[in-house]
């Protein structure tokens, strides 16, 4: 209980401890002086003094009691006090939303651990980046889903981002257009300066019968909305292989070929945004970089240090001490002359 109250007290005068110092003078004197009040007789046997009583065992008690009330004083002068740092974190935020995909594709190793991984990953790092701003997470496959909504909770929102898995929330499919639309809805009724989407996707327009909105009416309604979105492209290039069209090789690219870069690229241009391409986990943390440079937040933090004196038990405890003297000296230590 002592070492944690220490550990929360600073001292604000510290070299009065050098007073200590005088402590061993004062006791050099008082064993000096009382050796030298100490009478001597010769006598053949000591068994009549080898009587002790409480009095004779506690002679030297208000002496003590005087030491401790001066180490009360020193520590007091030396103004032991709590501090309590705080921060405080002002500025104008930007409203963001993380649009992820979380289909079946994203679980594929061609970037290691897993696309889904590396993403969670570098977006749970942004999320620490961004300290003023309102962040919210939508996640979508066949269908869209609110995972977080604008928030400043840090905690919850890389709580969430962490419990995100391919497959385990919503059926098969991509659909690009409610995913974009249900972001653009957690922003509609926003009041920031600047709104912002990312859209992170490892495919292309892939919907079930169920669709309700395709991507090209979610860019309108982003557009009238006034919402900047900044698309990704996710998944390594692997090596070109070859599919033959009658007689004629033709090369193609896999990677490339699936995802729907020119959707992507309309979707950002048209919104105030830009399209990147996230080939590993340097690539995307790069883009989230990039991210971050172009939505600047206005961020001021100010600092307090606060103190509170505890010097006043330290204070009555040598009071305490001090009386406690005076009262044993003229009761149970009294002197006859």
């Amino acid at each position: 209980m002592l070492y944690n109250w220490l550990k929360e007290i600073d001292f604000a005068q510290p070299l009065v401890f050098a007073q200590f110092v005088w402590l061993p003078v004062l006791i050099w004197c008082y064993v000096k002086k009382y050796n030298r009040k100490q009478a001597t007789i010769k006598v053949s046997s000591v068994q009549a003094f080898t009587v002790s009583s409480a009095k004779n065992q506690f002679r030297h008690l208000p002496f003590i009691l005087r030491l401790l009330a001066i180490s009360c004083l020193i520590l007091a002068l030396a103004r032991p006090q709590k501090r309590n740092d705080q921060s405080q974190t002002l500025g104008e935020g930007i409203d963001i939303v993380l649009c992820m995909d979380v289909s079946g594709s994203m679980g594929s190793r061609d970037i290691l651990p897993s696309r889904m991984e590396v993403a969670k990953e570098v977006a749970a790092e942004f999320i620490r980046s961004r300290p003023v701003d309102r962040i919210g997470i939508v996640i979508f496959s066949g269908e869209a889903f609110t995972q977080v909504p604008l928030t400043t909770d840090k905690n919850t929102l890389l709580t969430q981002i962490q419990s995100l898995e391919s497959r385990k929330y919503l059926a098969d499919g991509t659909v690009i257009g409610e995913g974009l639309a249900t972001a653009v809805d957690r922003l509609s009724e926003s009041e920031a300066k600047s709104k912002v989407i990312i859209l992170l996707t490892d495919g292309k327009e892939d919907p079930p019968e169920t669709r309700l909105i395709d991507p090209l009416t979610a860019l309108e309604i982003a557009k009238a909305k006034g919402i900047k979105v900044y698309a990704i492209g996710m998944g390594a290039m692997p090596s070109t292989i070859v599919e033959r069209t009658g007689n004629t090789p033709l090369p193609k690219n896999p990677a490339i070929d699936f995802i729907d870069v020119e959707l992507l690229r309309k979707i950002a241009e048209e919104t105030g945004g830009r399209y990147f391409r996230a080939k590993d986990k340097e690539a995307l943390q790069y883009i989230y970089d990039q991210i971050d440079k172009l939505e600047k937040s206005k961020v001021e933090v100010t600092s307090y240090k606060r103190f509170e004196e505890r010097f006043l038990p330290f204070v009555l405890a040598a009071l305490g001490f001090l009386f406690l003297e005076l009262l044993l000296r003229f009761t149970v230590f009294k002197k006859f002359p």
